[in-house]
């Protein structure tokens, strides 16, 4: 989705090395497993559990221990009913409308919230199709603002 809307090749940068394993990491796999769901439980996003993972624990990568982040949550039923990608997406479209309020002349921010819509139209065309969001879940902007909080 990122070049959709514009003719730029996107962003370079450093890519981890593609190494199996990280033999200075000394975590166990079921101790990377209960890092997870007590961050979990805090209310962090699988995300942020993979920064935090990384900052506070020197733990480079979940997937270096055969796990993932986010099927972890889920076993755990932690997991949000609403899918990450989406709900950042949401609040991007919350916090637009609100500066557009402010405002109204911004017309490079009124294309930029037309162009978030359309992706979050398009995000909840696939989940409803693969059941992850229900059939009946509608995309109304009054309604992400209480979302996105």
């Amino acid at each position: 989705m990122a070049r959709m809307y514009s003719r730029k090749k996107g962003k370079s940068g450093s890519h981890r090395p593609k190494v199996a394993v990280a033999t200075w990491a000394k975590r166990k796999p079921k101790e990377v497993e209960d890092i997870i769901v007590k961050l979990a439980k805090k209310g962090n996003s699988s995300a942020r559990i993979g920064l935090i993972m990384r900052d506070q624990y020197g733990i480079p990568s979940a997937k270096l221990s055969k796990l993932k982040i986010s099927k972890v949550m889920k076993d755990n039923s932690l997991y949000p009913d609403l899918p990450e990608d989406l709900k950042n997406l949401i609040r991007r479209a919350a916090d637009l409308e609100v500066h557009l309020g402010k405002n109204k002349r911004d017309y490079i921010s009124k294309r930029g919230l037309e162009l978030t819509e359309s992706k979050i139209r398009r995000l909840v065309k696939y989940y409803r199709s693969t059941g992850r969001l229900p059939k009946t879940w509608k995309w109304n902007l009054s309604q992400a603002k209480l979302l996105a909080k």
